[in-house]
């Protein structure tokens, strides 16, 4: 798949553009002066007393004057302010008009008439009182007449360089049309030289591409369907959480189909100015039209398609975000198949949040799940991104795939990448288990902090804490087991760490399993009182996890015998992102919320009297692992599993 360019052909505005230009620095700097000589003006009342003056022109920044035929020029006084004059005045000439001097005249005219010279007006009422005393002919001066290129750069030139300038800010090609408010921003593929994406490149999300195969078969042989009358969906919603290759697939139906593929994100249709947004979307859809059959891709759909009941919009973009929404609705009603084969795929992570109109029959009437690939798909997704480094042959993929339960596919491509840089820093020439395995530590508690040195106090409290976590995960391993005990500082927080991973991937927890895990979380805290008869912050996070537990067992999970087999909360659509937005308390009575409680309060501190006595019958092995783990920091493998076989159970 390629990107298409359209060619840079100069446009008529640019061109007008530069001459307007032209023309206007031409004004601005093109050499004026005045064409008569500048006297000052105490001079030409004194030529007025001596009865010198023939005709005088009064006008509002200038006086121009005849002397009469008997004075020469010789007998003229030096002048001293000879300066230009920006605005002369300028008049025609006739028997009875003087003033008019042409190109050919000089500044010291010499002819019967006598010499024409100027000076700059003072405020002086009494001027036209002297004039008429000494006989003098005066007049106001005329408008002044502008020339007709004077007249062109006033009235045709501004016009111009506004067509001009507008011209080529809203017509500047594909790539830098920035100010091209209406058009749509989206990034055409199509079919070229370069690869392109096919099911085949992707691994995992097997039952995903299976959904989206009828889709390609309907872009190839779209007559196999309308024979029969079947109408293939208008759009296809990609739901599932950040990372699971959404747009990739997306990408991969065009590249399966051979069509056209338009992509955007739904962001890019909103911008300052109020109808943009519905106007790209109208050409987005225009341009999809000429093309077809083809794919418009909409990235992060819920910018711009949240539900107008909920008061998702915010303050001051209302109106904007909802007139982009309701014409996106009006444009996926408004093709057929039979007229456009125009398939919309949109990708979110927030389905919860998406207007129901979008999501009806007609519109996004399929729903496509791409969740987290589970263990087999890890392998294969680990498969395809270990071909682009340098594996060692005792690489076991198989056991990477099952200590990354939850990852997403980005997750696994991130994985091996930092595997790969762990092994470059290292100067080794192939990627090894070790890195492969450290680079799971980075990904999930962080990078190592060897800088944070803690006190031998510090040291000892977090090798008690984290081996006894590891102890009652050994007794209750709730689906998992202890992998590894560091105390190597990680991350922004945490000072150590204790590496628990499923044996299995699991979708079913017991009310037993739950109440382990709750268990093993507070098996630090527990160990902290057992050991130094008094506990610390290091444990927050292990309380924030295991008060979740409890309160999710009593509320939605019905797991309380006292409360019985009730929600008490309202579970919505599933949440991708995991920040429990979606989770809202019913409304419940003050009695009803005390005993909830009660109940998780119970839950928790049965737990932790439970792990408590688990490491006080183990207060000897308790000890030895903790010594040695204050001496090697790390404890994994063979060593860890040998000494916490020998863990015994209450």
């Amino acid at each position: 798949m390629s990107i298409k360019n359209k060619p840079q052909i100069p446009s008529l505005g640019n061109l007008l553009l530069v001459l307007a230009g032209v023309s206007f620095l031409a004004y601005l700097f093109w050499p004026r002066s005045s064409r008569y000589p500048l006297q000052p003006y105490s001079q030409f009342l004194e030529q007025v007393e001596k009865g010198e003056v023939a005709v005088v022109m009064v006008g509002n920044d200038l006086i121009r004057y005849q002397l009469k035929a008997s004075r020469s020029v010789g007998e003229n006084p030096e002048n001293l302010f000879q300066f230009p004059v920006d605005n002369p005045l300028q008049t025609t000439k006739t028997p009875d008009n003087p003033f008019h001097a042409d190109a050919s005249s000089s500044a010291n005219d010499t002819s019967a008439e006598g010499e024409v010279l100027e000076t700059i007006p003072l405020n002086d009422p009494q001027l036209p009182n002297k004039l008429r005393e000494k006989g003098v002919v005066f007049a106001a001066s005329p408008p002044p007449q502008n020339p007709w290129w004077m007249t062109l750069l006033a009235w045709v030139v501004p016009p111009l360089i506004l067509v001009g300038a507008m011209h080529f800010l809203l017509d500047r090609g594909e790539e830098r049309r920035s100010l091209a408010f209406s058009r749509s921003k989206a990034k055409v593929y199509v079919e070229g030289e370069s690869a392109r994406i096919t099911f085949a490149d992707i691994a995992g999300a097997e039952e995903a591409k299976t959904e989206l195969v009828e889709i390609v078969e309907f872009l190839k042989n779209p007559e196999r369907y309308n024979k029969i009358g079947a109408r293939i969906p208008k759009g296809v919603l990609l739901v599932g959480p950040p990372g699971t290759g959404k747009t990739l697939l997306a990408k991969a139906v065009a590249g399966e189909a051979g069509v056209t593929f338009f992509s955007i994100s739904a962001s890019e249709f909103v911008e300052l100015f109020v109808g943009t947004g519905a106007a790209r979307v109208r050409d987005l859809f225009d341009e999809a039209k000429k093309q077809a059959p083809c794919i418009i891709f909409i990235d992060e759909l819920d910018a711009i398609g949240k539900s107008r009941s909920s008061g998702g919009f915010a303050s001051g973009s209302n109106d904007e975000r909802e007139q982009t929404l309701n014409q996106l609705l009006t444009e996926m009603d408004g093709f057929a198949a039979g007229e456009s084969t125009v398939i919309v795929l949109a990708a979110t992570n927030r389905p919860e949040t998406l207007d129901s109109a979008l999501l009806r029959p007609g519109r996004f009437d399929r729903q496509v799940l791409v969740d987290r690939p589970d263990l087999l798909e890890r392998l294969a997704i680990l498969e395809v991104y270990a071909r682009k480094v340098e594996l060692a042959e005792d690489v076991d993929l198989k056991a990477i795939a099952a200590r990354t339960p939850g990852f997403a596919g980005a997750d696994l491509a991130n994985l091996i990448n930092e595997a790969a840089l762990l092994a470059a820093r290292r100067q080794q020439e192939v990627v090894t288990q070790n890195e492969l395995k450290e680079a799971i530590e980075r990904v999930i508690a962080g990078l190592e902090k060897k800088s944070r040195v803690l006190n031998e106090k510090e040291k000892q409290i977090v090798a008690y804490h984290e081996v006894g976590h590891a102890l009652v995960g050994a007794v209750m391993p709730g689906g998992g087991k202890v992998a590894k005990i560091s105390i190597v500082p990680r991350g922004l927080s945490a000072l150590g760490y204790t590496l628990k991973m499923p044996t299995e991937d699991r979708f079913l927890m017991s009310e037993a399993e739950f109440r382990e895990q709750i268990a093993t979380l507070l098996g630090g805290r527990a160990s902290e009182e057992l050991v130094f008869g008094s506990v610390t912050n290091g444990a927050a996070d292990d309380l924030q996890r295991a008060t979740d537990i409890a309160e999710r067992m009593v509320t939605t999970y019905g797991m309380s015998k006292v409360l019985g087999p009730l929600a008490f909360d309202r579970v919505g659509q599933a949440n991708f992102l995991g920040n429990g937005n979606d989770n809202l308390r019913r409304l419940v009575s003050e009695e009803t919320a005390k005993a909830i409680d009660e109940e998780v309060k119970q839950i928790v501190e049965g737990e932790y009297q439970r792990a408590i006595a688990i490491l006080d019958r183990n207060r000897e092995l308790l000890d030895a692992i903790a010594q040695q783990l204050l001496k090697t920091e790390v404890i994994e493998g063979e060593e860890l599993q040998a000494a916490l076989e020998r863990v015994r159970p209450l």
